[in-house]
């Protein structure tokens, strides 16, 4: 699709002087995200090479970028770089980091206070005035970027949780542009995000959109909560009224909707590549070294504490303590991605699951065969899919999050309709994928019951569940998410939006 800019009743204004600006040259469509969509690659002769992300957001709007005259405003990832990759096709802006600023903006004031809150406050979030500060300057830059980057009546898509700000302060220098926002992560209840000391800057910053997306109807219900509570307080002080109706908040005199969009990946390529022989090969070897067990389980995670990798962990022991698993016939192999390696609660959770993995395997494993294989480490793509493709059992337990591609991506590459996912309700992908085994990881005994009947099911009831999941998955991919939000965004319509858009569910075979 084509995104499109719907008009404003704004007067493009001059953004040092306030007087009428020329049309100006740029990009129609603009990405604005905490990272750009390549990592620098040193070869071994030392030239650099700039290789695309593998993420899904990536993989959705690049063909929309090169499409359209299309920019990308984000960090190289790397600390006090001044390099800006030049990419055929794509305008690339970016937005250099210091150390400090890093440590933060990045590490301290989104991974360390927002991160933890949005997150249901697993672990204390911290509130730091200096972090805040830093957080507020870096999304100003981001802002000024993108304001360079943008052409006239330009759409403007801004991404996640980094950037709450740069809405309300692109809105700001270019009122001419179209802007969208979405959150890639859980958005809190009401009562946890009172907390915030910045939280009326946060919903304001937010409120600078012309449409906000979250996975949930949920998330988004909360923050139409907060927009009425929030910001209409600032009345008082002189700011911004604010009138809301469900799914639309009204902003002075700019309607700004509100929706759910449940993201998605690239299911059809994954299918697609699951099927080819070497991956089935892989696959088939994966087994083999693995002593070719009755039942192999697998968890792909990043090492975070978000995702429940001990709910598992803790289920299994219990299980093979039971007898209701078969050390003799069972291997649970968890991929586990390095993460915020230096904040010291990850050290911590780090050695926590690796005990468990020491004692599960000290008590059940016998010689040259362990019942948990445990890798710390990234796992390349297609070794990835190839893993799925060898698993029985898919376990995605998490405490919370927004959504967990990795489901998706285990039910994608399932085209044989063999093996079974169990997955946590409180996971955004739950509402979607409502065949899985599902169960409340903060219930072990249910946690249990899950796996257990994944591991038992027949292979009527496998196939069955398997096939409803793949008709949700493959149905709606990732270029639908993007579609569906960029064709919202470009409407021009203000008749009210449900929170429920973007939400679609397909019917299970009875």
């Amino acid at each position: 699709m084509t995104p499109r800019a719907g008009d404003t009743d704004n007067t493009p204004a001059d953004t040092a002087g306030g007087g009428p600006r020329a049309a100006r040259d740029g990009a129609e469509f603009v990405v604005v995200a905490n990272r750009l969509p390549v990592d620098k690659e040193v070869l071994p002769d030392g030239t650099v090479n700039w290789k695309r992300s593998p993420g899904g957001l990536v993989t959705a709007l690049e063909p929309i970028l090169r499409a359209n005259t299309g920019a990308w405003v984000g960090w190289s990832g790397i600390p006090d770089s001044d390099d800006n990759p030049d990419i055929e096709g794509i305008d690339i802006h970016a937005v250099p980091l210091s150390t400090q600023e890093i440590a933060e903006y990045y590490e301290g004031f989104s991974n360390a206070t927002l991160w933890p809150l949005y997150h249901d406050v697993i672990v204390k979030p911290e509130y730091h005035r200096e972090w805040w500060n830093t957080y507020v300057e870096v999304n100003r830059r981001f802002a000024e970027a993108a304001s360079r980057a943008a052409g006239e009546g330009a759409v403007v898509w801004v991404q996640d949780y980094q950037l709450q700000l740069v809405p309300k302060m692109l809105r700001m220098l270019r009122p001419d542009v179209k802007i969208g926002f979405f959150l890639h992560i859980p958005f809190p209840p009401v009562e946890l995000f009172m907390q915030m000391p910045w939280r009326t800057e946060i919903v304001e910053g937010l409120l600078g959109a012309d449409l906000i997306g979250f996975h949930l109807p949920g998330g988004a219900q909360n923050f139409l909560f907060l927009a009425r509570r929030l910001a209409g307080q600032a009345t008082s002080k002189g700011t911004v009224g604010v009138r809301s109706r469900f799914g639309v908040v009204q902003v002075g005199f700019r309607t700004v909707r509100v929706g759910a969009f449940p993201i998605s990946i690239d299911s059809g390529e994954l299918a697609t590549l699951a099927k080819s022989r070497t991956i089935r090969e892989r696959a088939a070897e994966i087994r083999r070294e693995l002593g070719n067990p009755k039942t192999i389980m697998l968890g792909v995670d990043r090492l975070d504490y978000t995702k429940g990798i001990d709910v598992r962990l803790k289920a299994i022991s219990e299980l093979l303590a039971e007898e209701r698993l078969d050390p003799a016939e069972t291997v649970m192999l968890q991929l586990a991605t390095p993460s915020r390696e230096r904040v010291e609660s990850y050290k911590q959770m780090r050695a926590g699951i690796e005990q468990l993995v020491g004692n599960i395997n000290g008590t059940y494993a016998s010689v040259g065969q362990p019942v948990v294989q445990y890798l710390h480490r990234p796992v390349p793509r297609e070794e990835l899919v190839a893993f799925f493709v060898a698993a029985d059992v898919m376990l995605v337990t998490p405490l919370r999050d927004g959504m967990n591609l990795v489901a998706k991506e285990y039910v994608a590459c399932r085209g044989d309709l063999g093996g079974a996912l169990v997955l946590s309700e409180f996971t955004g992908a739950a509402a979607e994928l409502r065949s899985a085994y599902q169960a409340n990881p903060y219930d072990l005994d249910g946690v249990k019951d899950a796996i257990q009947a994944a591991v038992e099911q027949s292979e009527h009831e496998g196939r069955r569940r398997m096939r409803a999941l793949r008709r949700q998955v493959l149905t709606h991919d990732v270029s639908k998410w993007a579609e569906s939000f960029l064709g919202t965004l470009g409407a021009d319509s203000d008749t009210e939006l449900s929170a429920n858009r973007g939400v679609h569910l397909v019917d299970e075979p009875r």
